[in-house]
């Protein structure tokens, strides 16, 4: 897999180097030009000096064979420009983007290019609220533009699904579960998969069949 990240702080040669170990080929775009030159001397990826929000970089870049792009600068305004163009110059099928501001994720969506949007407060506040929370849906992840949520319930004592196959709750269509953790191993779920009191389950779910899932779930 090809993958081009714009910006070489840390968060973006920590992706880079993680991808390269795992054997994908990764080009880092800096517009740092001292930063771009050290690191192109200690690091096994490209690094490669220049605007990205400008499209013939990009092109240099190889942006147009990229199968992810990531925008991972500490700036909203070039993460927002760089995903367009991306998407809508380079038809890049997959786009992700870094929000350093809370407040600036709902500007991270189709329009923009965005397919998948990361804002590190938002996935403390879900990581939190999964290790203290029994008995209520939390919100993980989002994914695909939105459309697709990863979240997490601590089945309570007092779940309607406790004690119960998956295949007795009639998930709807556009929802699934991914994992159950059970005492700290992670059981595959199957139609035949029982849950118990105290199982932390993961489902990918819809807008639409969110609510559906709480309401088997959740007291």
């Amino acid at each position: 897999m090809k993958v081009v990240i714009v910006g070489a702080g840390k968060v973006g040669t920590f992706i880079a180097s993680d991808l390269q170990s795992n054997g994908h080929e990764v080009t880092v775009m800096e517009l740092d030009f001292n930063l771009a030159q050290r690191l192109n001397s200690e690091v096994d990826y490209k690094v490669q000096y220049g605007d990205a929000c400008e499209v013939n970089n990009l092109q240099k870049a190889g942006v147009a064979e990229a199968d992810v792009m990531v925008a991972a600068t500490g700036d909203d305004k070039d993460n927002l420009v760089v995903s367009l163009l991306a998407k809508t110059e380079f038809a890049v099928p997959r786009v992700v983007a870094r929000v350093n501001h809370p407040k600036n994720h709902w500007l991270f969506n189709e329009s923009w290019g965005v397919d998948v949007s990361v804002s590190t407060p938002q996935l403390l506040t879900g990581v939190v609220e999964e290790a203290v929370t029994v008995g209520s849906l939390v919100r993980l992840l989002q994914l695909e533009h939105g459309e697709t949520n990863l979240v997490e319930v601590t089945l309570a004592e007092d779940s309607p699904a406790a004690n119960k196959s998956i295949a007795e709750l009639a998930l709807p269509r556009d929802a699934s579960f991914v994992a159950v953790v059970r005492k700290g191993h992670v059981v595959v779920p199957r139609g035949d998969t029982v849950l118990y009191p105290g199982d932390e389950v993961l489902a990918l779910v819809t807008p639409t069949s969110q609510e559906e899932v709480r309401r088997l779930l959740v007291s």
